[in-house]
């Protein structure tokens, strides 16, 4: 098996790293938006569009989380096994675990949360898309490395 064997298709790459900055991005902007004290104007009037960009970003992301599960992941899962390759499925299997998460809570604070619990939620979705975000970093840094060592 050659070297780059299990790397993703240039497409798959961009469109996840672009997809996921994209959702970094609004992300981190409406928390700033929301809870800078020199807003000034609550709401701040771009909190809205960095919300939209946010869940149009989203579904991209889920788009792409589905195109690595179909094809990537379980590529990916049988490759570890037989190779030195078994901390990229820790990591794997925390990203798949973290994406989860993130669609999980996204929905909940969309359609189902209450203002009692809608800041914990919020707070809660902010660290775990963070640490989604350091996740796929590490992933991609510990893939590297490995293919480096073979």
């Amino acid at each position: 098996m050659t070297r780059h064997a299990h790397r993703l298709p240039r497409w798959q790459r961009r469109s996840l790293y672009v997809a996921g900055a994209a959702l970094l991005a609004s992300g981190v902007l409406w928390l700033v938006l929301h809870y800078s004290a020199a807003a000034g104007e609550l709401p701040h009037p771009l909190e809205a569009w960095a919300m939209r960009l946010h869940g149009l970003a989203s579904f991209a992301a889920l788009f792409m989380l589905g195109v690595l599960a179909a094809a990537h992941v379980p590529q990916g899962w049988r490759l570890t096994g037989r190779q030195r390759r078994a901390g990229q499925r820790g990591t794997g299997l925390a990203l798949c675990i973290l994406g989860a998460l993130l669609a999980l809570t996204g929905y909940l604070l969309y359609y189902f949360a209450s203002e009692s619990v809608r800041p914990a939620l919020g707070w809660l979705h902010s660290a775990v898309g963070i640490a989604a975000g350091a996740g796929l970093a590490f992933h991609q840094r510990r893939k590297s490395r490995e293919t480096r060592m073979n």
